[in-house]
């Protein structure tokens, strides 16, 4: 039998990126971020949804995306489905199902990020960002 896990997702950050640290010092970073989808109903009229998904990020990547990315940059995330379980303080049980990213690329153009730095540095920033605008899947162009 066969098993496979593996997400690939387009969206823009809904806030800052959290950094933290493990006890052995380890950099550990959540990203927020909204995935846009739209499609028509069964009437023909365009509908939109968004998901908001929360993308764990870690080491060197997690220290870059608290550098480079702020609440609206774009990015695109490759990573795998995690589960996470606790209970609250009230003893209820609650679950969520997170994304950890193996990959994050960062779409928006160089310095739109809260720091600038050398462009040499960082190979992943590419294309154009308007913050007012979301990506749609259609401009999105794949090179072979």
């Amino acid at each position: 039998m066969a098993n496979l896990n593996k997400v690939f997702l387009i969206g823009n950050l809904t806030r800052d990126p959290e950094l933290r640290y493990t006890p052995g010092g380890t950099a550990v970073a959540n990203l927020g971020i909204a995935v846009n989808r739209r499609f028509k109903d069964s009437s023909g009229e365009l509908k939109e949804e968004v998901c908001f998904l929360t993308v764990t990020v870690w080491d060197k990547q997690a220290e870059a995306c608290c550098q480079y990315l702020q609440k609206g940059s774009p990015v695109f995330v490759e990573g795998v489905l995690q589960s996470r379980f606790w209970e609250t303080s009230d003893g209820q049980k609650r679950s969520a199902i997170d994304v950890r990213a193996e990959r994050v690329q960062f779409l928006g153009s160089y310095g739109s990020g809260k720091t600038k730095g050398d462009k040499q540095d960082d190979k992943d920033y590419e294309g154009d960002y308007q913050e007012s605008e979301a990506i749609k899947p259609e401009d999105i162009v794949w090179e072979e």
